[in-house]
């Protein structure tokens, strides 16, 4: 991935990443895309289409990704997310609330697998508390509001220390960047984790981005990433998709800003929810929600 010197914001860039008959300023091409088609990835089944992503179909390809699992959703689908201290998972909040009602799903029927392949993880934890951003506006009408913020936080039932499982720190805003990568599973792809090596940031309206990655639903929470220093970083989380003249767009949030923001969630909040008994090793397949539900954010 190349480094960008420069932070994408002036709008005389825009038109380089843009589609040619568009000219206009950054915000307002934004507010085009996303108004245009807003559709929040959560594990749904759809049809499958061709994509760029490379399967990591063994440890030793996704070992630098170690960090990025599966968070299943107490049989209603699930999301990505990725473990950012031994005891942290990083994800989108939409990813915890209800489709239909609304309300928040039950932490006891959340687990997170690191490494997540074809039934087996190096580590299965339950979800202890959650944290979400607390100006997310899932109910937002104005898309940019609704992306912004689309974070959480998960303390896990118990930290992961196993060996081949390392943590993925936050790193700048992926505006500085002029390429970024991403990895995620999707519903078409629940099983094996897969790379998307190289997105570019096409516009970006306060913490929200429009980037040039394929996603799909089961995407949501899934880290966009970057070389910085000689190491991945999270830059931001995937939120959403949309189409902008037959392009695949995806929409996600900045991190490095609203981390401390998402940690003071658990200060404040400092009650825990009691969990089942913690289970190291193996997750079965039946807890790949292969039939989950579309989930709004």
């Amino acid at each position: 991935m190349h480094q960008n010197r420069s932070r994408l914001t002036d709008a005389s860039i825009l038109p380089i990443c843009a589609p040619r008959t568009v000219a206009m300023k950054s915000s307002v091409w934004f507010r085009r895309v996303v108004l245009l088609v807003l559709l929040i990835i959560a594990g749904q089944r759809g049809l499958a289409e061709e994509t760029p992503f490379i399967a990591l179909e063994t440890s030793d390809q996704g070992r630098a990704f170690s960090a990025v699992g599966r968070i299943d959703l107490a049989g209603r689908g699930f999301c990505t997310g990725t473990l950012i201290e031994p005891g942290l998972v990083l994800t989108a909040a939409h990813c915890l609330y209800d489709q239909e009602t609304g309300e928040k799903i039950s932490l006891a029927g959340l687990s997170f697998a690191p490494a997540f392949r074809n039934g087996r993880a190096a580590a299965f934890r339950h979800i202890r508390r959650a944290s979400v951003h607390k100006n997310y506006e899932r109910d937002a009408e104005d898309p940019v509001r609704r992306v912004s913020h689309d974070l959480a936080l998960l303390e896990l039932s118990q930290p992961i220390h196993q060996n081949g499982i390392v943590p993925m720190s936050v790193g700048r805003h992926s505006g500085e960047f002029d390429e970024v990568a991403l990895v995620s599973y999707a519903h078409d792809r629940a099983d094996v984790p897969s790379l998307e090596q190289s997105c570019r940031v096409l516009a970006s309206e306060g913490s929200a981005q429009v980037l040039s990655c394929d996603v799909d639903f089961g995407s949501s929470g899934a880290p966009v990433i970057a070389l910085e220093d000689g190491a991945l970083r999270i830059v931001s989380v995937v939120s959403a998709k949309a189409r902008y003249q037959g392009q695949k767009v995806a929409l996600a949030a900045q991190v490095l800003d609203q981390i401390a923001v998402l940690r003071e969630g658990f200060t404040a909040n400092a009650s825990a929810i009691r969990l089942p008994q913690v289970r190291s090793g193996v997750s079965t397949a039946s807890q790949t929600g292969a039939g989950a539900k579309f989930l709004r954010p």
